[in-house]
């Protein structure tokens, strides 16, 4: 991970000492096509033809041209002692960040590539259960523009990516790699300085991952933000030190969600996350191994309550998953939706039961 990085539980993360969770962010490019993964056929080239590979100069001009388009809009965000990065999300001097780069302070310093002189921004919201939060600029500086950001969902493994932001305090730089993998549910370490949530559906990218990047853009060639850096994977055989090309970032489409519902509504009302209504904690069996979820408290009217659940049941799978611990219950609950119904199997007594619960939401 990086110093601002949680753990992983997909890909375990794991924070360095001291700022915010870096993320460098890595920009995706179709193969052999630097114009990005949507862009209209040649003339005289048929519908998913082969493309011939681009020359290197034209690769390197595409580089230089999303950087001048994008830069402007990255930023770097300091809140007390944690430094990270920022993207200006509108040209009301809205930025959007990670949650656990912002913590708990109400004002933060902000530099803009334009300018060393940092300027004033204070917190409009923020929502840890997705690691994500607003902030706003007291005023615009001229030279400052919103960035523009893509749909996530056709992001594929293999684009090339270009990652914009601070790592260890060096604002406006950018490095490169490719997105290695899409879908991934990452849980965080609220332990190592983020703020404890399991993210659904995050980007995997072989980016190097350095402190001060989190909160940063990751950009594709046709320089549209496709997701935010926010943790990176820790090595088990490096003592828990970031595993060398291993990050993931916080996809667009959710990033737009959350955004979007912070700045009209000024907090979060529809987050898409599924909930069961129940408090738990680990259980382990006679060997001391985690063995499933025990209910310490069911929420009055809410899914489990609904479905016939109770304190003092064991929650052991949910539809075709096994459930051992609270992350594992947790991590399952991100990848399904509010509203859909799955089978729970718990114990109670020395029974072995189920249930059909409707979800409900976070």
């Amino acid at each position: 991970m990086h110093a601002d990085a949680p753990d992983a539980r997909d890909a375990s993360a794991a924070r360095r000492t001291g700022a915010a969770l870096a993320c460098c962010l890595a920009l995706a490019v179709l193969p052999a096509c630097a114009a990005g993964s949507h862009s209209a056929p040649a003339r005289g080239q048929e519908a998913g033809a082969p493309r011939a590979p681009r020359a290197p100069e034209d690769l390197q001009e595409g580089y230089i041209q999303v950087i001048r388009d994008v830069l402007p809009s990255v930023v770097q965000v300091q809140a007390a002692g944690d430094l990270g990065s920022g993207i200006v999300y509108d040209d009301r001097g809205h930025i959007v960040t990670n949650a656990h780069v912002v913590g708990g302070e109400e004002r933060h310093r902000v530099t803009t590539a334009q300018s060393s002189r940092p300027l004033t921004a204070r917190l409009v919201s923020s929502f840890p259960e997705q690691d994500l939060a607003v902030i706003k600029l007291e005023r615009m500086p001229e030279g400052l523009r919103p960035a523009r950001f893509g749909d996530s969902s056709e992001v594929q493994v293999g684009q090339i990516v270009l990652a914009m932001g601070s790592p260890l305090g060096l604002s406006s730089s950018v490095t490169q790699g490719i997105v290695s993998a899409t879908g991934r549910t990452v849980s965080e370490t609220s332990g190592t300085g983020g703020t404890g949530a399991t993210i659904p559906n995050m980007i995997q990218t072989s980016a190097a991952i350095n402190p001060g990047n989190s909160g940063g853009a990751l950009v594709d060639l046709d320089g549209e933000v496709i997701g935010i850096p926010t943790l990176a994977a820790s090595d088990p055989g490096l003592n828990g030190d970031a595993a060398a090309g291993i990050g993931f970032a916080i996809p667009s489409s959710m990033v737009r969600t959350v955004a979007d519902q912070i700045i009209e509504d000024g907090r979060v009302t529809r987050t898409g996350r599924a909930a069961l209504g129940v408090t738990g904690r680990t259980v382990v069996d006679r060997n001391s191994r985690a063995s499933g979820v025990a209910i310490v408290e069911v929420t009055r009217g809410g899914p489990a309550a609904d479905a016939g659940l109770r304190a003092g049941d064991v929650i052991i799978r949910m539809g075709s998953r096994p459930i051992t611990t609270i992350t594992s219950l947790t991590e399952t609950l991100a990848t399904m939706k509010p509203g859909d119904e799955v089978t729970v199997a718990y114990r109670r007594g020395g029974d072995d039961r189920t249930a059909r619960v409707t979800l409900g939401e976070q």
